[in-house]
């Protein structure tokens, strides 16, 4: 399939990043209300589990991805991009009652930010290798300025160095998170991709919630239909950084998440019931958010690179690949 134009996919992945604000929003309430946090995780990961397997068992395309991707002989590395997500899912939960969300969200942008820089200078991502130039050092700086400043009045919990680097650990792991999706999808298809970042995520966050004994007592399940759509925003969220991987590389389309969860924010914020308003903080961040996409963007962009299948011998000997 032709890539989007790089405004375009940008755009996409905006509206994943308020698909994001939304489903932290779903999944912490889904939690609480059950008794337990893991839960809201648990939940996510199954939905948008069941939802990949029924387009496989109704899509014929999707099998097809998958059946491209066996024969483009990854390496096994490749394959675990989900672990990113459920990293930063199981860091999150811990670590923002004790530092807050204001020092949980900067740190994390700051680790997203030097990790897409590493990643797509490494050229682990479909696009190719992206050098790291002043433009994009600048790009992430900014962003990471920018949801500082979105965050300014929020309370901040206690300071403790160990878990801020956790959280910066995070965000690391999901810049390399979108690199090897985006690879897996470039071998097999978009939707061989997400099926894979389900795959390997939704194990490791059921053996945490067991582990954390999410599941030892009975929770109780309220009854609101949308805390269960954490599932389907999470599949949306997912094949946004596809896109965006594709096209723009890891590092704009994290500063571009951003962007889409900072405006997400404060559109819910507005509309809920009970929320906190309009806030200027949110909405300078977020427009300082979406020019540092922009000056990450300066300077030539390469010709994307698809990632090529190993060479390999059929038993009839010829060679394919």
């Amino acid at each position: 399939m032709r890539p989007l134009p790089p405004s375009v996919a940008l755009a996409v992945v905006v509206l994943g990043g308020a698909a994001s604000a939304a489903q932290g929003l779903v999944n912490a309430e889904l939690g609480e209300r059950a008794g337990n946090p893991a839960l809201g995780a648990v939940v996510n990961n199954l939905g948008g589990s069941l939802l990949v397997a029924l387009g496989l068992l109704a899509l014929p395309s999707m099998r097809a991805g998958l059946a491209a991707l066996r024969r483009s002989r990854l390496p096994w590395w490749s394959y675990l991009g989900g672990l990113g997500g459920a990293a930063i899912v199981v860091i999150g939960t811990y670590v923002v009652p004790v530092l807050g969300v204001a020092v949980f969200t900067i740190a994390q942008v700051a680790g997203g930010s030097v990790g897409g820089l590493a990643v797509d200078r490494a050229g682990l991502a479909p696009i190719g290798r992206l050098p790291v130039t002043v433009s994009r050092v600048a790009g992430a700086v900014l962003g990471v300025g920018a949801v500082t400043l979105a965050q300014l009045g929020r309370p901040v919990g206690d300071l403790a160095v160990g878990l801020v680097l956790l959280a910066v650990a995070g965000g690391l792991a999901v810049a390399l998170q979108s690199a090897l999706n985006g690879r897996v999808s470039a071998a097999g298809s978009t939707a061989a991709g997400l099926a894979v970042n389900f795959a390997v995520s939704t194990p490791v966050i059921l053996a945490v919630a067991a582990l954390v004994g999410a599941f030892a007592a009975r929770p109780t399940w309220p009854g609101q239909w949308w805390l269960y759509t954490g599932g389907l925003l999470g599949v949306g969220i997912v094949l946004s950084l596809l896109v965006g991987v594709h096209v723009v590389g890891v590092l704009r389309t994290g500063l571009a998440l951003v962007a889409g969860q900072l405006g997400g924010a404060l559109v819910l914020d507005v509309a809920l019931p009970g929320g906190a308003g309009a806030r200027l903080p949110v909405l300078a961040g977020a427009a300082l958010t979406v020019v540092a996409v922009v000056v990450a963007g300066g300077g030539r962009r390469p010709a994307p690179v698809r990632v090529a299948p190993e060479h390999h011998r059929e038993p009839d000997g010829r060679l394919v690949g």
